[in-house]
C-alpha cells in the first residue's frame, strides 16, 4: 500500500465538496467566542489550497480498451484514519453489509449513481466503459471534506461540530463521481464560468441521483445538496440550493451562503478559482427552473437536456452563455419547440438571455448574440469599476 500525494499526481484532478470560502470564514472567527475553530479552518484551508493548485484541466481524455459491460464493481477501502489511498478494502461487490455504517454508505451511493447514470442515461460507469466505482471512508482524523481525486472518492467522517460523516449525503456522492463524469466528458476548466458550470453539473447530476433514488417528483425534491451534512446546532439545510441558492446556512460559525440566482448578483472575485462554488448558484437555479417547466420527474426531461449538453456539446472553455445555448438547443432535438422554450425561459429568469441563438465562429470559441448581449448588459450594470465581492 503507498501513500497517494492527490497534490503532486498530474493526472488526477481533485474536487472537493466544501467551498473554501466556509473554511476561510472559520480561519477568522475568534478563539475567545468559537474555541478552536479558527485553526480547524486553517488547516482544512491549506488542504482545499494543496487541491486547487493541481487542478490542471486534462487537455482531452485519452481513450481506455472497453472493459466490456460488467454493471456494478465496486470496492471500498478504510484509511483508518490515515493518509494512505485507497487503504485497507474492507468491502467488494459480493460481499454482504459491514458492521461499519460509513462502508455500507458509501457503497450503497456508488451503487444508486451507477444506476441513476446506467438506466437513465445508459452510461456504464464514470467513464462510460465500465470503470470500476473505489472509494475510501475514514481518511484521516476529523476530517471535514469528501472529495473525487481523479479516480476514485475520499471520504471524511466530520468533527461531529461543524460538518457530519460525509458519506450520509447521497447528493454528495452523486455530486463528487460526476466530476468524474466531466473529466472524460467536456473537461471542464476549473476556472471562471467554465468552473463554475463544472460544479453546476455536479450539482445537477447529484439531485439527480438523489431524486431518481427515492423516485421523487420534481415537487417532491428539495433540490439541496448536502442536506444534513451540518452537525446539530449549524444552523443551516444543506451546503447548497437549487431551488433558492443563498438559503443553504447562515450560521456565525460557518458564514452565509453566498450563492446568486441570478446574473445581477454575479460575484467577480479572484478566490476559489474565480467563485467558482459561488457563481454556479445561477445555472443551478435554471436547471431547476428548467426541471419545474417540464414538471414530472426531473431526470426524464431537463436530466437528459443537461446530459447531451454536457456529453455532446461543451467544450473545456464553455461559459453560461454557451452552456444556454447548448441546453436550449438539446431540449429542441429532444423535445421540441415547447422543450427548448422552457430550457430558454428557464435561462432568461436568470439573467441570461438566450433568444437569439444564431452562431458565428470566433477564432477557437462559438459565440452566441445572447452572449454578446448578456456581456454588455452586465457590464452596463456594474458601472466602470469591476465589482469584486469577498465571500466570507
Amino acid at each position: 500500500m503507498r501513500r497517494v500525494d492527490v497534490e503532486k499526481d498530474p493526472r488526477r484532478k481533485a474536487r472537493a465538496i466544501v467551498p473554501p470560502h466556509i473554511f476561510a470564514h472559520m480561519a477568522n472567527l475568534s478563539d475567545a467566542h468559537f474555541p478552536g475553530l479558527a485553526e480547524r479552518g486553517r488547516q482544512s484551508l491549506v488542504f482545499c489550497s494543496e487541491l486547487t493548485t493541481e487542478r490542471l484541466s486534462l487537455r482531452g481524455v485519452t481513450p481506455l480498451r472497453a472493459l466490456g459491460s460488467e454493471g456494478r464493481r465496486r470496492t471500498i477501502y478504510d484509511a483508518e484514519h490515515g493518509f494512505f489511498l485507497p487503504g485497507r478494502p474492507v468491502r467488494h461487490e459480493a460481499d454482504g453489509p459491514s458492521a461499519d455504517l460509513g462502508v455500507n454508505e458509501a457503497f450503497d451511493a456508488l451503487g444508486a449513481t451507477y444506476d441513476y447514470f446506467f438506466q437513465v442515461h445508459g452510461r456504464d460507469s464514470i467513464d462510460a466503459r465500465g470503470l470500476p466505482l473505489d472509494a475510501t471512508v475514514h481518511y484521516r482524523r476529523s476530517f471535514n471534506n469528501a472529495f473525487w481525486n481523479g479516480r476514485q472518492m475520499v471520504f471524511g467522517d466530520g468533527d461531529g461540530e461543524i460538518f457530519n460523516r460525509f458519506t450520509s449525503s447521497l447528493d454528495i456522492i452523486g455530486h463528487e463521481l460526476t466530476h468524474g463524469v466531466t473529466q472524460y466528458e467536456a473537461g471542464l476548466d476549473y476556472q471562471g464560468q467554465s468552473g463554475a458550470l463544472n460544479e453546476h453539473m455536479s450539482d445537477v447530476f447529484g439531485s439527480l441521483v438523489k431524486q431518481h433514488a427515492h423516485r421523487q417528483t420534481v415537487k417532491r425534491a428539495d433540490w439541496l445538496i448536502g442536506a444534513g451534512i451540518w452537525a446539530k446546532g449549524i444552523h443551516g439545510k444543506a451546503l447548497r440550493s437549487m431551488k433558492a441558492p443563498g438559503t443553504a446556512y447562515d450560521d456565525p460559525r460557518v458564514g452565509k451562503d453566498p450563492q446568486p440566482a441570478h446574473m445581477d448578483g454575479y460575484v467577480e472575485t479572484d478566490e476559489d478559482n474565480g467563485g467558482v462554488h459561488i457563481n454556479s448558484g445561477i445555472p443551478n437555479h435554471a436547471f431547476y427552473l428548467a426541471s419545474l417547466g417540464f414538471g414530472g420527474s426531473a431526470w426524464v426531461k431537463a436530466g437528459k437536456v443537461w446530459y447531451l449538453a454536457l456529453t455532446q456539446s461543451l467544450h473545456r472553455d464553455a461559459d453560461f452563455m454557451v452552456a444556454a445555448s447548448a441546453t436550449v438547443d438539446a431540449a429542441g432535438r429532444q423535445f421540441g419547440t415547447k422543450g427548448a422554450s422552457v430550457v430558454r425561459s428557464a435561462w432568461k429568469q436568470v439573467g441570461i438571455d438566450v433568444q437569439s441563438a444564431s452562431t458565428k465562429k470566433t477564432g477557437t470559441r462559438k459565440q452566441t448574440t445572447a452572449q454578446v448581449k448578456g456581456a454588455a448588459q452586465r457590464a452596463n450594470s456594474r458601472g466602470p469599476e469591476r465589482r469584486t465581492r469577498r465571500a466570507s
